[in-house]
């Protein structure tokens, strides 16, 4: 995603899921894409920790995209502590995506 009212959009309307280092915000949308963004602020940290954070984030979603229905919107916020835990990344990432997905279906979305 690169349009800040698609990030807006997304963070209102869509399903929020939280674990200890990212904020993961679901949406659908009609379209036959997966559209993601990631929001990396400040408070993680200087530009190459922010960097490094974006580049690790993107390498997880990328995993999921190919499971991930068509017409979904996930914006994935890091909190400071992605800064200093790689590892739970790989964690967290995976299960906000999948309760985020369940919470659409639930909500009847998808």
């Amino acid at each position: 995603m690169s349009h800040s009212e698609d990030f807006r959009r997304t963070i209102r309307q869509g399903v929020r899921v939280g674990r200890s280092t990212i904020v993961l915000h679901a949406d659908s949308f009609p379209s036959d894409q997966v559209r993601v963004g990631f929001v990396v602020s400040k408070a993680v940290g200087g530009a190459v920790v922010r960097n490094r954070v974006k580049r690790r984030l993107r390498h997880l979603a990328a995993d999921h995209l190919a499971d991930t229905p068509a017409g979904i919107r996930m914006v994935v916020r890091a909190l400071p502590r992605s800064a200093d835990a790689p590892t739970d990344l790989r964690t967290d990432l995976p299960s906000a995506w999948a309760s985020a997905l369940r919470r659409l279906a639930e909500r009847g979305t998808r």
